[in-house]
């Protein structure tokens, strides 16, 4: 009787101390995002450079691995999403070299291009991680697609990292795609970023986005969501304004994950002109 009061203690013991520590990290993480959440841009910087806009940012943890983007130079104003490998914490790490390589590199040279933006963003991320080209490095890197905004003559640069964009000009989708190699270790030789340019005017619409929206299993068959049905949801919203195009999103994946976890970070970023 006293052994088996002995176990019970013991396991009541492990249980407390188990918890304990649970909550220490729950805490620590919490902080992180505090941390991480502070390097982000604001609402308010958002609806500064862009009146019509919206953020939607849904973390899969309480860290994310997905991030975005925003900074002005005269009259360019460069956007990002990015998307690193993993999420939760070690997907966080990945995401504050990829902020304080893009803050670096434009401080360097505001005008840069944005392909040569993503070339430089991509040395300084094999340079950090000790990424040489062998078979035995870290894999660990990021999907990216990064705009420039000329504000005076009205031309959009668009570079990407294995994500595209959607661009919508009197209601017709554009999907301009980017190159299929990530910003970090790809094969033996890294080839440079194309640029697109492409001029926009007023009522036009530019979304960028990771890939957690559209690889989300859910419906009546647990399927992925897919880029097919992406593309038409986009289509169906662009009567809708911004904060209404986002709530829909928003419903919509509720609706799709039904009662299924969340498998990835999601972020969906819609600016207009």
């Amino acid at each position: 009787m006293i052994h088996q009061q002995a176990k019970i203690s013991d396991k009541s013991y492990l249980r407390e101390v188990i918890e304990r520590q649970k909550k220490e990290l729950t805490k620590s993480i919490r902080y992180a995002q505090n941390i991480q959440n502070a390097i982000f841009p604001s609402q308010e910087a958002f609806k500064r450079l862009f009146p019509e806009s919206f953020v939607l940012f849904l973390p899969r943890d309480i860290v994310s691995g997905d991030f975005y983007w925003l900074r002005k130079a005269d009259n360019r104003i460069m956007l990002a999403a990015g998307d690193c490998t993993g999420h939760g914490v070690p997907g966080a790490f990945m995401s504050m070299l990829g902020i304080t390589f893009l803050n670096e590199i434009t401080t360097y040279d505001p005008r840069l291009p944005a392909n040569r933006i993503l070339n430089m963003l991509r040395e300084r991320v094999m340079k950090t991680l000790n990424q040489t080209g062998k078979d035995s490095d870290q894999k660990d890197g990021m999907d990216l697609t990064l705009i420039i905004y000329d504000q005076k003559i009205n031309q959009v640069q668009f570079a990407g990292a294995n994500n595209p964009i959607f661009y919508f000009q009197q209601g017709e989708l554009n999907e301009i795609k980017g190159d299929r190699m990530p910003i970090g270790v790809y094969g033996e030789f890294e080839q440079s970023f194309t640029r697109t340019e492409f001029n926009v005017q007023q009522g036009d619409r530019i979304y960028l986005f990771t890939d957690g929206y559209v690889d989300q299993f859910g419906g009546n068959q647990f399927k992925k969501f897919k880029f097919n049905r992406f593309r038409k949801l986009f289509k169906d919203i662009q009567d809708q304004d911004f904060e209404k195009q986002k709530a829909t999103l928003n419903e919509t994946l509720k609706n799709w994950r039904g009662k299924f976890e969340q498998i990835d970070d999601i972020l969906i970023m819609g600016i207009g002109f």
